[in-house]
Order: structure tokens, then C-alpha cells, then sequence
């Protein structure tokens, strides 16, 4: 006979009741004192929180080890280290190399930007003059933003040099801070290496504190996210780094300024599905405005091309099936996780979204099948009339 599991076991003995008894008690002394329990929560969190910084960096280069470890070593016995180390090494050379490129060059863009802010304003102010004495249109309103624009941007310049104290101090900080970052990055190596023994007590916690049921479906459905997440991002990654490139290789080609610095905030901001086009593209064509309107234009046709190329062809390429929605459900994800959640959840919604549909479609269709139904409401086997016979 099945052993009966303990939390389907009703209550027998008294030291059962005990225990329930019990457990009614701590419940209701945690709900009357959740503000207290809560800000303890909160102490707890931020004492693991170089645990939880090593799960997500184990899980980004988690692929990366997985590929080197299947394709490059054969899933030879003690290869799994090197596959580590060579995966970190990767990262690292991708991160040094894509600052020593493009740091400099954002640095010295957003200088010259500062530097010829008044002569841009001044020189969109008299484009916008002599629109006003040719066409007799009245574009006051419109100079006086740009006036009001430039003392901005100086109270903006004052703002932030009495905040450098400030900006110094939070890198100290983050200085300061090394031995949890160190503490990430060292939990994340121990992560990888004894990545199937963790799966592994994972997967026997589950069933040794689950019903056998709630347990399979527990980890179905983790294996269920996790397909869904790393096929979203890793996709959507390599996805905006090729727009990314095309849009700087265009933009050279065209000779728009600041091709390195728009090229890049366009890639950063395509990671985010839907919007990010937009609000990538709407600060940079401000910025080229601001130089030449002429090249404003151009680089608002061009990215119009870019991004109609990326949703129709290199988007679908990449991403394939990972997301699983229609374009309708992604909007509404984007917007609720937005709400939610701000610019993570605009980015963590769509994946999030696409698990909770592909379970409640499972669900539908468990429930039709327990009925005896298939998708049209008919039952399974049942003859369906034509529709001229329908409406005879």
C-alpha cells in the first residue's frame, strides 16, 4: 500500500494536533507582526544577496559553459572546469574589449555634445527664424523652448558638478563593496561546477516535501520557465548586438555623428521587445536634430529600414518559436510588467507572460480532453454538420 504523504495525511494523534495547533499559532503571530517579520526578510535578503548575484551570473553563462562543454570538450570526464574558466575568460575579453571601444568614444561624444550644446540650440534658433519671416508662421513659442532648453542644460551641468562629492562617494562604495562581488563571482564558479548535484538536491527536496503529483509538476513547469527565459534572452542578445552593429555600419556609411554612441544606446534599448525601438531611437534623432536636422531625417528613415528588417527577418531568425505568443500578448505583457515592475518588467515580462500561457493553454486543453471536447466545443468523434446543412 502507498505510503500516505505527510501533508495529505489528516491529523491522528494528539501530537499531530499538536503540531497543527502549532502551526495556527506561528501563523497568526507572523500575520500580526509582518511589518517586523518582513524588515527581517529584508536584513536576510541583503546578507544572501551576493548568493543571489552568483545565481544570476551562473545563469548567464550557463549556455556559454553548456556549449563549451558539449561541442568544444565532448562532455569529457574533468572537462567541465575548463569549460568554466573559458566561459569567463570569454565574458571577461567581451566586457574589457566592448569598454576599451566604445567607453572612450561615448566619453568623448557626450563631451563634444555638451561642449556645442549652445551653438546647436543657436543654430536650430535661427533655422527656425527664417522658417518664421519666409512662411509667416508663428515659431515663437518653439525659441523660447530652446532658450528655456539651454538653461537647462547649464542648471543640469551645475546639478552635476556639486554632485561629483556624491558620485565619488557611491563609487567608493561600490569599492568597498568587493568582497561581495568577489563573494558573486566565486558562488557563481561553485554553481557551474556542481551544477547537476544542486539540480539534483533540488529536484529531492521537491519530492521529499511535495506531494509525488505537485512535485512533477513543480519542476515541469521550472524546466518549462527556464526554456522559455534562456531562449528569450540569449536570442534577444545576439539579436541587439546585430542591430547594433548594422546601425553604427550604416551610420558610418552615412556619416552621421555620434554613429558609435547612438549605435550603441540602440542596441542596449532593442533588448527591450516592442518599445525599444522607440526609445532608442527618439533621444538619438533629438540629439542629431540638435546638430542637423537633415541628418535627423536620414537617421529616422534609417532606423525605420533597420527595425522593419529586424522584425520581419532577423528578429524571427533568431528568436524562432522561443516566445510562443502573438504580438498581442507581448504588447500586454510589456505594458503590465511595465506597470509593475518598470523597465524589468518590460524587459522580464514577455518571457514571464509566455510561461503562464503556455500553462493555462495546457490547462484548457487538459480540461477539454477531460470533458471530451476538442478546440470548436465539439466532442471527440462527434460527425459536424456543413453549414449548408446548418442553416437548412
Amino acid at each position: 500500500m502507498k505510503e500516505e504523504h505527510i501533508w495529505t495525511k489528516k491529523p491522528e494523534t494528539m501530537l499531530d494536533w499538536f503540531c497543527v495547533v502549532g502551526a495556527c499559532i506561528a501563523l497568526y503571530l507572523t500575520l500580526n507582526n509582518l511589518g517586523y517579520f518582513l524588515g527581517k526578510i529584508g536584513v536576510f535578503i541583503g546578507i544572501v544577496s551576493p548568493f543571489a548575484g552568483g545565481i544570476v551570473i551562473a545563469y548567464v553563462l550557463d549556455p556559454m559553459v553548456k556549449f563549451f562543454y558539449t561541442k568544444l570538450f565532448k562532455e569529457k570526464k574533468k572537462t567541465r572546469g575548463f569549460a568554466i574558466l573559458l566561459a569567463y575568460l570569454v565574458a571577461i575579453l567581451l566586457l574589457v574589449l566592448l569598454a576599451w571601444l566604445v567607453i572612450p568614444q561615448i566619453v568623448d561624444s557626450i563631451a563634444m555634445l555638451v561642449t556645442n550644446f549652445p551653438s546647436y540650440i543657436h543654430s536650430v534658433q535661427d533655422m527656425l527664424g527664417m522658417a518664421q519671416e519666409r512662411f509667416g508662421v508663428d515659431l515663437s513659442s518653439a525659441t523660447k523652448v530652446l532658450d528655456d532648453s539651454e538653461a537647462m542644460v547649464k542648471e543640469i551641468y551645475s546639478m552635476a558638478s556639486a554632485a561629483m562629492p556624491q558620485i565619488v562617494a557611491s563609487i567608493g562604495s561600490v569599492a568597498s563593496n568587493f568582497v561581495a562581488i568577489f563573494t558573486s563571482i566565486a558562488a557563481s564558479i561553485y554553481m557551474l561546477a556542481d551544477k547537476e548535484h544542486l539540480l539534483h538536491q533540488l529536484r529531492t527536496l521537491a519530492h521529499a516535501f511535495l506531494p509525488e503529483k505537485a512535485a512533477e509538476n513543480t519542476l515541469r513547469i521550472c524546466h518549462y520557465a527556464n526554456v522559455n527565459f534562456t531562449g528569450f534572452f540569449v536570442g534577444k542578445i545576439i539579436d541587439s548586438a546585430i542591430i547594433g552593429v548594422i546601425t553604427f555600419v550604416a551610420m558610418a556609411i552615412l556619416r552621421l555623428d555620434f554613429a558609435l554612441l547612438i549605435s550603441v544606446f540602440i542596441g542596449i534599448t532593442n533588448i527591450i521587445p516592442v518599445f525599444g525601438p522607440f526609445i532608442g531611437a527618439i533621444p538619438s534623432i533629438f540629439i542629431l536634430l540638435l546638430v542637423d536636422p537633415i541628418q535627423a531625417v536620414i537617421f529616422g528613415v534609417l532606423i525605420l529600414v533597420i527595425q522593419q528588417v529586424d522584425g520581419n527577418f532577423i528578429g524571427p531568425k533568431i528568436l524562432g518559436s522561443s516566445i510562443g505568443i502573438s504580438a498581442l500578448w507581448i504588447l500586454f505583457s510589456i505594458v503590465v510588467g511595465g506597470d509593475l515592475f518598470g523597465l524589468v518588467g518590460m524587459v522580464v515580462g514577455v518571457p514571464l507572460f509566455a510561461t503562464f500561457y503556455g500553462l493555462a493553454r495546457e490547462f484548457v486543453h487538459y480540461m477539454l480532453d477531460k470533458r471530451g471536447l476538442d478546440s470548436e466545443g465539439n466532442h471527440v468523434g462527434e460527425v459536424v454538420e456543413d453549414e449548408e446543412n446548418v442553416f437548412e
